[in-house]
């Protein structure tokens, strides 16, 4: 059974900087794409960012195209989520899902289908 533990996030000041981590158990996480989502309070669950198996690939909405950094490592099973120029509407819990082998470009990860697995996520939450 696959396990997801994202961790790293907090409290911060709009226009400041955090990196999430998602550290992967219990697979072959090498083999898959791998996404970041978030859901603010009161508000559907939304696609950030995914990255295919090798890291070579990415793909994020427009909105936080040049903010935010996805990257992966595989030799340590963690995916990871730079966050910069951070604002108060970025204020939610953070998610790393897995996605099943089928769903190998980033672009066919932008939204819930793809993903198999799911962790607890961590929260954000940026004061003005």
């Amino acid at each position: 059974q696959v396990q997801l533990v994202e961790s790293g996030g907090g409290l911060v000041q709009a226009g400041g900087s955090l990196i999430l981590s998602c550290a992967a158990s219990g697979g072959t996480f090498s083999n898959y794409a791998m996404g970041w989502f978030r859901q603010a309070p009161a508000k559907e669950r939304e696609f950030v960012v995914a990255i295919n198996w090798s890291g070579s690939s990415t793909y994020s909405t427009n909105s936080i195209k040049d903010l935010f950094t996805i990257s992966r490592d595989n030799d340590k099973n963690t995916v990871y989520l730079q966050m910069n120029s951070l604002n108060p509407e970025d204020t939610a819990v953070y998610y790393c899902p897995e996605a099943r082998v089928e769903y190998h470009r980033p672009s066919y990860c932008n939204n819930s289908y793809p993903y198999n697995y799911w962790g607890q996520g961590t929260q954000v939450t940026v004061s003005s």
